[in-house]
């Protein structure tokens, strides 16, 4: 099969090259892009360590082709936090060691930045049906539930108080 030029807009930047119109963009991601972070596991849009933004939603980077996302806005892990800290989703998944191996974290990271963008006091139960779609096989999910519930509490109060008014 022929190769066609593709230009994806990842993380703020332009990277174009060639791929088959056939190449996933999971795939593309890891070997056209060079940004690994974003995990390939099932392959079949089930466990979710492939999550990227696309226009800011969560989506299955093994589901779509690469070429499908010209025009689109692409976010992947490396897109969260600085070099120089975590964001806060991050931190509150250290802090309450809601990881291990780390395989399907980054899944786990991009699902949830949109989603307390979109939801920002989630209960526990929004938050296990919101994490419903993202398989680990290292927990029983409590130490990641946590970390969520305690990131929500942050981003809210930190949203809050930039909404306040000054004395």
């Amino acid at each position: 099969m022929s190769k066609t030029a593709i230009m994806l807009t990842v993380n703020g930047r332009n990277i174009q090259f060639e791929a088959e119109p056939r190449k996933l963009l999971s795939d593309a991601l890891r070997e056209d892009c060079r940004l690994t972070g974003t995990h390939v596991g099932c392959e079949h849009g089930v466990c979710g360590a492939c999550t990227v933004l696309v226009d800011g939603r969560p989506q299955r980077s093994c589901l779509s082709f690469a070429i499908q996302m010209e025009g689109h806005e692409i976010a992947t892990i490396e897109s969260v936090g600085t070099p120089m800290g975590f964001s806060v989703l991050q931190e509150a998944l250290h802090a309450a060691h809601g990881l291990q191996c780390g395989f399907c974290t980054p899944g786990i990271v991009m699902t949830f930045e949109a989603y307390l963008r979109d939801h920002p006091h989630p209960t526990e139960v929004e938050i296990r049906e919101a994490l419903s779609g993202n398989l680990c096989r290292c927990t029983g999910y409590q130490n990641i539930v946590a970390a969520i519930v305690d990131a929500a509490r942050r981003m809210a109060d930190s949203n809050g108080m930039r909404g306040a008014a000054k004395p």
